[in-house]
């Protein structure tokens, strides 16, 4: 095995998830397809092109119950930056919704935001 290259966010809605992640947190169109009804949409942040976030539709309702909170409290997955300050500002300013300031922690200085959906991100400088 050599990396992990793509996770699965279940979300209501495909396009306002896209305008988010695009607009909001900076990433960028990986992938858009239509495979007959089904929409493969894939997210990343520029530059990284290893690491990709499948936006995918809830069908179910187990899957419809998820959408949000994946990871329960826990946040899903950490985004790394040079210059936390710097990030946590811009973001803010574009309406990312943070569980507080950027605090300096022993692995690094961070803070924790909110997708569109409630689910947890740590943005982390190391």
């Amino acid at each position: 095995m050599l990396r992990i290259t793509l996770v699965k966010l279940l979300v209501n809605n495909q396009d306002e998830a896209l305008q988010y992640y695009i607009e909001r947190l900076g990433f960028e169109v990986a992938e858009d397809n239509k495979m007959g009804d089904y929409r493969w949409l894939l997210v990343r942040l520029p530059d990284n092109s290893e690491f990709c976030i499948n936006l995918d539709v809830a069908r179910t309702d187990e899957q419809k119950a998820l959408v949000g909170r994946q990871a329960a409290d826990m946040p899903l997955f950490s985004i790394e930056t040079d210059d936390c300050m710097r990030d946590y500002l811009a973001l803010k300013e574009r309406g990312v919704e943070f569980e507080g300031e950027p605090e300096v922690q022993p692995y690094g200085t961070g803070v924790l935001m909110k997708d569109l959906y409630g689910n947890r991100i740590y943005l982390n400088q190391g």
